[in-house]
C-alpha cells in the first residue's frame, strides 16, 4: 500500500495577499489558482520550491468560526514546519524579506532550526534536518 497526504488547509483571509506573501517572502510555487463558481470561492495550491511533497491548500475562511483560527491554527504552538537543503542561505533571505523571526536559530540534536510567523501569526519551523535523521532518510 502507498498513501501520501496532498494537501494542508491553511485558513487565510484573502488568497492574494496569502499568495503574495508565500510566493514573494518564502519563495513558494503557485500551484494552482483556480475559480470555482459554484462555491464562489478559489482553489489556490502552493508549495516550497522543487519540493514533491505535500502542497498547501490557502482556504479562505467563509464563515466567522473559521475567522477565527486565522493565524491560530494550532493554538499558538509550530503549525507547519519547512525544511530545507541549506538553512543559512534560507535564513538570511527570509530576514532580507522582512520575515519575522521569533524564535533565534540554534542547533537541536535534529538539525538547525528557527521559529517564523506567516502573515497572519501561524507558527512556522525553518530547519535543516540532519542528514542521519528518520525523516531526512525518507526525503532521499
Amino acid at each position: 500500500m502507498k498513501q501520501s497526504i496532498v494537501h494542508i488547509a491553511l485558513v487565510v483571509k484573502d488568497y492574494d495577499e496569502a499568495i503574495e506573501f508565500y510566493t514573494k517572502k518564502l519563495n513558494f510555487d503557485l500551484i494552482e489558482d483556480t475559480y470555482q463558481p459554484e462555491q464562489d470561492k478559489r482553489w489556490v495550491v502552493i508549495a516550497p520550491p522543487n519540493s514533491a511533497g505535500t502542497t498547501i491548500l490557502l482556504a479562505r475562511a467563509s464563515k466567522t468560526t473559521q475567522e477565527n483560527f486565522i493565524g491560530n491554527q494550532a493554538g499558538g504552538r509550530v503549525f507547519l514546519f519547512l525544511n530545507t537543503d541549506d538553512f543559512w542561505r534560507d535564513y538570511k533571505e527570509m530576514i532580507a524579506k522582512r520575515v519575522q523571526f521569533v524564535r533565534e536559530p540554534k542547533k537541536a540534536e535534529y538539525g538547525t532550526v528557527a521559529v517564523f510567523k506567516d502573515l497572519y501569526g501561524n507558527l512556522w519551523d525553518l530547519l535543516e534536518l540532519n542528514s542521519d535523521h528518520p525523516i531526512a532518510k525518507r526525503m532521499k
